[in-house]
């Protein structure tokens, strides 16, 4: 894009342009995704609870429930605690909120449609996806209330010690690529299902299911959402949040699990690429095997249908979260350190030893890879 305008902008102005819009389709996504999970949260509890949850706002599924409560927290009063830490408990929101959303500037939509490309994305977004956690500890450690600060504790504690097991989980697909490029990683998985990371070989299957359930932990989902656990801690580090404030936690909360969940599609599940080569069919999408390259036209359809690809396997996979937190009991603190500690860190090291072995006995994989169709 910055290209583009540069025909007939300064070089300078281009730039700035170009980076305005893609962080306001950023930020546009981001928030549609937390208004929409928002209404499915509620009806996936209604449905696994027996009921039918929102039926009055905006029509017979309630629809608009989600702008309801949005322009009801940000009508409501700001308060700050007398004993709170003023300025960081105004900045700690924000602080959670930025890092969740600057995750999305390197996760690709489609082959090229990329806000920032980067040759290292997993290591960013990995990195940058782990200052959430500032936020909240800021949060409970300026609220002054020893319930936000035993909500802190907590977060400092699961949350560092879950990052170890994820980063393990996501080095392995990027092992078998060869590569930390996620645009090259969802390119090289072109083609029927079966191309997959996921289906490379037995120790990459286990390690998703590993990289979900640390996922889990990492944005704070039952049953790792110890942080809050309202039945101990009334609501933990938002214990004194109130108003827009609590709502940028929560729209950070639920922009980390979509984002999670796009590179769980990414590393895993084939990315843009659908489970049938539809768009090479069709001729939407290049293929290195032939030299092809699409039309303009073509290939901006192929990306299109690609992005709606990896957009629906980012919901499924927050949808999954949600059924966990409706399905299972909360843990207690001890074991869900117990869990990462004993189960994950092990589990995610054998299958990475595994993976290194399997790579070295089958270097082209059992199954003949044909990256195009």
């Amino acid at each position: 894009m910055a290209d583009f305008l540069a025909i007939w902008l300064p070089s300078w102005l281009a730039l700035t342009l170009a980076a305005l819009v893609h962080v306001t389709l950023i930020l546009t996504l981001a928030l549609t995704a937390a208004a929409a999970f928002t209404w499915a949260e509620r009806k996936v509890a209604g449905r696994i609870q027996d009921r039918l949850g929102p039926t009055r706002v905006g029509g017979r599924f309630g629809w608009l429930q989600a702008v309801a409560d949005g322009l009801k927290l940000v009508s409501k009063e700001d308060i700050i605690p007398r004993n709170a830490d003023p300025l960081l408990f105004r900045t700690a929101p924000y602080v959670s909120f930025c890092a969740s959303f600057c995750v999305y500037l390197a996760l690709p939509f489609a082959n090229g449609w990329v806000a920032q490309p980067l040759d290292i994305a997993v290591f960013f977004v990995l990195a940058v996806a782990g200052l959430e956690v500032l936020g909240v500890i800021l949060g409970g450690y300026a609220s002054g209330s020893k319930w936000s600060l035993f909500g802190a504790m907590r977060e400092a504690a699961q949350v560092v010690s879950y990052e170890v097991p994820l980063a393990l989980c996501a080095v392995i697909p990027v092992m078998v690529a060869g590569t930390m490029d996620l645009v090259a990683i969802g390119n090289m998985q072109a083609g029927w299902a079966w191309n997959w990371l996921i289906f490379h070989n037995p120790f990459l299957f286990i390690t998703f299911f590993i990289y979900f359930t640390c996922a889990v932990a990492s944005v704070n989902r039952a049953p790792f959402d110890l942080p809050e656990a309202e039945s101990e801690l009334v609501a933990g580090f938002l214990t004194e949040y109130s108003g827009f404030r609590w709502s940028v936690f929560f729209m950070a909360e639920y922009a980390s699990m979509f984002a999670v969940s796009m590179l769980a599609a990414i590393l895993f599940l084939g990315g843009w690429n659908g489970p049938l080569p539809i768009t090479v069919w069709l001729g939407l999408a290049p293929n290195p095997a032939t030299g092809y390259e699409p039309h303009a036209l073509l290939a901006y359809f192929g990306n299109f249908l690609g992005m709606v690809n990896i957009l629906i396997k980012a919901t499924l996979g927050v949808l999954l979260m949600m059924w966990a937190r409706w399905t299972l009991p909360r843990l207690r603190i001890d074991q869900v350190m117990t869990m990462c500690l004993k189960y994950c860190i092990p589990l995610a090291a054998v299958m990475f030893v595994g993976t290194m072995i399997y790579l070295y006995a089958f270097p082209v994989g059992l199954i003949f890879r044909s990256g195009g169709g």
